[in-house]
Order: C-alpha cells, then sequence, then structure tokens
C-alpha cells in the first residue's frame, strides 16, 4: 500500500523550491526596499497601526488565514475525486498561485497605505471599480464569518475538551498583551512562560470539558462532559438541523468577534495570535514529523498508509455517494485556501500591512505564510489517507471529526496517546477557526469604512448618532464597535437557516472569485506602476482563476440549482427558495467579477498603449 510519507514529500519539495527561488525572484520585482517607511510607522496610532515583531506578525498572518478551509477542503475533494488530484492541486497550486497572491496583495497594500485591495484598484479603474470590490469583499466577509462560526460549533460538540482548552488560551493571550505592551516585560521570557500556559490549557481542557448542552457527538457518550446548562437545547434556533449543542455554540463564537474585532490589536489579536501559532506550529510541524518518524521507525499506531476506502483517483465525476461532480472545475473550487484564497488577500492587506515592520518582512509573512498553509492542507489530507473517509457525501460534518481522529493516530508516533492526541488536533483547528473568525469580522470593518470613506487613521465609535437616517446609518456602518453587528447578523440568520451546505458552496465560490479579483488589483498595479513590468506572475493565475470560478459558480447556478432543484422538483418549500437565493447570488458574482475584469483589462491597455507616460508611482494615493 501506497505510504501518507510520499504525500508529505511531494508538497514539502515544490514549497522549498518555490520559497527558496520564486519568492526571492519577486522580492527582487516588487523592489521591496527596508529604508522605504511602512504605514505601520507612518500612521502608527497604537489601534490598527502597531509596527509589530516580524514572528509575532507571522503568528497573527498565519492564525488569521489558515482557518477550517484548508482543513475540510482537502479532506472532502480527497474522499471525492481521489488523493492524487487534491495532492497536485496543492503542491503545484500553491506556490505558483497562493503564495504570489498573499505576497503581491501584502506588498500593494504596502505601498498604497496599507489600504485594501479594494482602494488599490479604485485608483486606477475608479471609483465605481472600488466599491464593487468593496462591497463584493464585504459581502463575502459575511459569508466567511457565518462558515468559520458554523465549523467553530461542530467542533466545540464534538470536542468539548476544546472549549474549555480555548477560553484558557484567550485569557492568557489578555494577560500576554498587557504584559508586553503596558508592562513592557521581557520578549522570550514572555513568549515561553504563556506558550507553556497554552499548552497546559490542553491538559486542562481534556479533564474539564464543557458544553452549553448535551453534546450530540457519539464520542462524548462516555465522557464526564460539564454541561452548563440542562437539556438538549432543542429550543435553542438552529437546533432542528445542527442540534442544540452545534447551535447555541454560534451566537457565542460570533458575540466573541464582534468584541474581539473593536479591540486594540494589542489587547487581544497580536498577543492572541502569537500565541496560537505556537499551537499551530506544533500541529502542523508534529503532524508533518510524526509522519516521516512513523513511517521510518514504525513508531505509530496503525501503519502509516493510505486506507484501502481511499483511492488515488476515482475518476472525473469522482465517487458515486457525492452525485454529479465533475473534477473540473469543482475540484479547485473545494479546495480552496490550501492552495489559493481570496480571503489572504482582505488580510494581507487589511490588518497585516498596517502592522508590517519593514518589507522585506513580506517574504517571509505573505509568500511563506501561504506556503505554510499548503503545509496545513497536506496535513489535512494526510489524516484523511490515514483515517479513511467511507462518507464523503457527508460533507462537513463528517470532514472535521476525521481531521482530529487521523491526527490522533499519526501524533502517535511521537509517543503522544490518541486520547491526547485527537482533542489537541481539534484544539488546533478551533485555534485557526477562531483566529479568523474575528479577523473577518475585523476586516469587514475595515472594508466598511472605505466604503463610508473614514480616512486612515481615523476612528468612529457608532454611538454618535442623530442627524437624519443617513447620517445614522452612516455612522453605525463606520463605527467600530457597531460594524460588527452588520456582519454577524446576517451571518447569523443564514446559520440557524439550515442551509450549511449552501454557505459552504457560496463561500468556495465567492472566496477563489474574490482571489481572482485579488491578483487583477496586483496584475492592474504593477502595469500603471512601470509599463516595463511583466504581468504574467499575476495575470496568468488571475486569468486561470476567473475562468475555474466562472465555470464553477456557473455548475452551481445552472446545474445543480436551476435544474436539479427548481426545473427536476429536486427542492420545495424552504429548499427552494434557497436554491433561488444560490442561483441568483452566483450569477450576480459571476457579473461583477466579469465587469471589475473588463474594467482592469481596459486600464491595463489604456496604459500600455501610451507607454511610459501613463505610469504612476505604486506609493501615489
Amino acid at each position: 500500500m501506497t505510504q501518507v510519507i510520499w504525500i508529505v514529500l511531494a508538497v514539502l519539495t515544490t514549497f522549498t523550491v518555490g520559497y527558496v527561488g520564486y519568492s526571492r525572484y519577486l522580492t527582487q520585482f516588487l523592489e521591496l526596499d527596508d529604508s522605504n517607511e511602512t504605514p505601520a510607522h507612518k500612521y502608527e496610532d497604537g489601534q490598527e497601526y502597531v509596527p509589530s515583531k516580524k514572528p509575532v506578525l507571522l503568528g497573527h498572518h498565519f492564525s488569521s488565514i489558515a482557518g477550517g478551509a484548508p482543513i475540510v477542503g482537502p479532506i472532502t475533494a480527497g474522499a471525492i475525486w481521489g488523493w492524487l488530484p487534491a495532492l497536485a492541486w496543492i503542491a503545484v497550486g500553491n506556490p505558483l498561485m497562493g503564495a504570489v497572491h498573499d505576497f503581491v496583495s501584502l506588498s500593494g497594500s504596502l505601498r498604497h497605505e496599507g489600504k485594501s485591495i479594494g482602494y488599490i484598484i479604485g485608483e486606477y479603474v475608479g471609483e465605481g471599480g472600488k466599491n464593487m470590490l468593496l462591497w463584493f469583499a464585504f459581502l463575502t466577509i459575511i459569508l466567511v464569518v457565518a462558515v468559520f462560526a458554523l465549523v467553530v460549533g461542530i467542533v466545540f460538540n464534538a470536542y468539548p475538551e476544546a472549549v474549555t482548552a480555548s477560553f484558557v488560551y484567550i485569557a492568557l493571550a489578555l494577560a500576554f498583551g498587557v504584559y508586553l505592551y503596558q508592562l513592557n516585560g521581557p520578549f522570550i521570557p514572555g513568549t515561553v512562560l504563556f506558550v507553556a500556559g497554552v499548552f497546559a490549557g490542553i491538559w486542562v481542557g481534556i479533564q474539564y470539558p464543557v458544553a452549553l448542552f448535551e453534546p450530540t457527538a457519539e464520542r462524548t457518550a462516555d465522557m464526564a462532559v460539564y454541561v452548563l446548562f440542562g437539556g438538549d437545547g432543542s429550543w435553542v434556533p438552529g437546533a432542528s438541523a445542527l442540534g442544540g449543542n452545534t447551535a447555541a455554540w454560534v451566537p457565542v463564537i460570533m458575540a466573541y468577534a464582534a468584541v474581539a474585532s473593536a479591540l486594540p490589536v494589542w489587547v487581544l489579536l497580536q498577543p492572541r495570535d502569537y500565541l496560537s501559532s505556537f499551537l499551530l506550529y506544533t500541529g502542523v510541524g508534529g503532524a508533518l514529523l510524526a509522519i516521516i518518524v512513523g513511517t521510518l521507525l514504525s513508531t505509530s499506531a496503525e501503519p502509516l498508509t493510505i486506507d484501502s476506502s481511499l483511492g488515488a483517483f476515482n475518476g472525473f465525476w469522482g465517487v458515486e455517494g457525492a452525485g454529479l461532480a465533475p473534477l473540473f472545475p469543482l475540484l479547485f473550487i473545494t479546495i480552496a485556501c490550501g492552495t489559493i484564497s481570496g480571503f489572504h488577500s482582505l488580510v494581507s492587506s487589511g490588518t497585516t500591512a498596517k502592522q508590517l515592520n519593514q518589507e522585506s518582512d513580506a517574504r517571509l509573512i505573505g509568500y511563506g505564510g501561504m506556503l505554510g498553509e499548503g503545509l496545513l492542507a497536506a496535513v489535512a489530507l494526510s489524516t484523511l489517507a490515514v483515517a479513511g473517509f467511507a462518507d464523503p457525501a457527508g460533507g462537513i460534518g463528517a470532514a472535521l471529526p476525521n481531521f482530529a481522529t487521523g491526527g490522533g493516530v499519526i501524533l502517535t508516533s511521537l509517543g503522544v496517546p490518541q486520547a491526547y492526541g485527537g482533542p489537541f488536533m481539534a484544539l488546533v483547528l478551533v485555534s485557526f477557526l477562531l483566529t479568523s473568525t474575528d479577523t473577518a469580522v475585523r476586516l469587514g470593518r475595515y472594508m466598511m469604512e472605505e466604503i463610508v470613506g473614514l480616512q486612515a487613521g481615523e476612528t468612529a465609535s457608532g454611538f454618535d448618532v442623530g442627524g437624519g437616517l443617513r447620517s445614522t446609518l452612516g455612522e453605525i456602518a463606520r463605527g467600530r464597535y457597531t460594524n460588527p453587528l452588520v456582519q454577524i447578523v446576517p451571518a447569523y440568520l443564514m446559520v440557524v437557516s439550515g442551509q450549511w451546505v449552501v454557505l459552504w458552496a457560496l463561500f468556495g465560490g465567492a472566496n477563489q472569485l474574490l482571489a481572482a479579483l485579488a491578483l487583477l488589483t496586483g496584475t492592474v498595479w504593477l502595469a500603471n506602476w512601470d509599463d516595463n513590468k511583466q504581468l504574467y506572475s499575476t495575470g496568468v493565475p488571475m486569468a486561470i482563476m476567473v475562468t475555474i470560478t466562472v465555470l464553477g459558480l456557473s455548475w452551481l447556478a445552472f446545474y445543480e440549482n436551476l435544474y436539479q432543484n427548481i426545473l427536476q422538483g429536486g427542492a420545495s418549500g424552504a429548499g427552494l427558495a434557497s436554491a433561488v437565493v444560490q442561483m441568483l447570488l452566483a450569477l450576480v458574482l459571476i457579473g461583477l467579477a466579469l465587469a471589475l475584469v473588463k474594467k482592469g483589462y481596459d486600464n491595463v491597455s489604456r496604459v500600455r498603449d501610451r507607454g511610459t507616460a501613463g505610469a504612476v508611482e505604486p506609493s501615489d494615493d
């Protein structure tokens, strides 16, 4: 049988070549220079613009971009089409497309005062293009918040140990922020102390698992779980579709994200992401090391070979249980964040660009951070290979426990008991998700602030209402305390509808389309910067992603919804209404993307036609 180590070796090889070679070329191509003043120094305000140490910012960036998608996507795609197509897309697409996307988005934002990709493209194609992209990004953020909060609820239900451990490390992060920024405590001793506390929190979680209502996961049946409220929570909105405990955690996670997004970055975001990054590095790095050690020394509790239930290639249409699902283009949308993700452009040009200490840090944080996410995707695929996946049609609910179960088996190679390894991997997943969720809400606030015209360095509470309806709505939209409500309320309503499958499909389509638009933004910026700049590094991936995403969303709109659910009567009642909404949203996304591509193409054509006379310096506002 094929050994899992080949998955790891393939990814490590292509990623090493990409970072050593291609990222060095891109650094020179983008002319990164540490003598340039970064937005973090230029607009330092102690709130959003805060110069950060490279390891701290790498921890924040990696924690923010690495949500649940690079785990769920590879597991689901590997089960449907086979592990080989999934591995190929991760190993090749990440260094050539995803890492380039993140690196260019971060670098472009640095040269535009730390502004978002929407602002950047607006500089060159006009205010209309800017607002189109900002609104697209804002709506995508709502889908991200909905999906990630739901996934956290699913994991909390399956692994109540992760609940206690998560609260411990959030409390430690708050204390670490005070220690580091208010008390000016020494960095390295503080890191050692608080990181040790985070890992001790894992033991606390295993000893004292917590649930809001009786958890419904099978593995919790014999556990001594501390249930905070009696009963099964059947009265909680969404309980009929999700289960009472899962549904109850969703608003808690969203409320946490709203509060965390309004706090200054030094209070929670930076210290929590930095501390949790050690947890994440240990989970990803430990699993990779365990696969190598377990294969070479045969120390794993089970042979680290690819389970017989998982084929190398299951055919163009996938396995029968998943329905009619063509490998092209659906594989490339199912595996989003492990290879390329539009959400990363919002992080890179949102929080990260406002905290970068010097321009050269962008190589490790932007390009290297995306490779780190690719390693997470490889680990996820490896857990699938070890544990097997008999029910690919189970989707998100079946995929997530598989990550912890397979990861627990892999970690036995290093002598970690499976009873501890499984909950630890569940906590790793939750750590990714929590950081991504509240970062997403913060990014959504940035998007809206740019839409309503709030200038860099300005801030609004959201409570200064009055002066008419329009003024009041504008104040609420730009307010750091009120804007999160604009995001989490519709996100919550989508989750409790029970249509999580809809959310995942829309999230995947919107996310990949946003990646194409971010690459379009980078291409337009480079063309306007210097008419001699080559545009292949961003232009080719952009064209590929536009093609893949438009075809994927067309399949979702016309085949799955219009034909199957509407014309063939595959859905009725609320399901029929949902199908109509899905179809319309997919078509709107396609139209919006193609309109922006046309604007970008026209701009690049005009600049190249008139030569250097039309060039614009990259630092110009």
